[in-house]
């Protein structure tokens, strides 16, 4: 993350929020602080703690380096698995089969 990335920061997660038709009281209910707060961090004021930023990537269906960029590629796999995993277990047995298949196919050229 760039240290433009990291000032432009809160704009950015104020355009998901609005992107999400959450409101600002929406989201700080949500998370445990004020209004106010959000309002801050969305323009630029303050930066959120770390683990406020993990409940808010989480409450906006994110993973934390889709939210704030990507940290190195070791970590990219991780959150990239993670968000595999996290579609597979609202994934119906029967889609779970069917995609069981298709990955077989793409494994195996023959």
């Amino acid at each position: 993350m760039t240290q433009n990335d990291y000032e432009n920061l809160g704009t950015k997660m104020k355009a998901l929020r609005i992107q999400k038709k959450l409101t600002q009281a929406e989201v700080a209910s949500a998370l445990g602080v004020t209004p106010g707060y959000i309002s801050n961090v969305e323009n630029n004021r303050t930066a959120m703690s770390l683990r406020i930023l993990v409940y808010y990537a989480k409450l906006l269906n994110l993973s934390l380096d889709a939210l704030i960029g990507t940290i190195d590629s070791e970590y990219q796999d991780t959150a990239l698995d993670r968000e595999i995993m996290d579609e597979l277990a609202v994934m119906s047995p029967d889609n779970k089969r069917k995609l069981l298949q298709t990955i077989r196919l793409w494994k195996d050229p023959s």
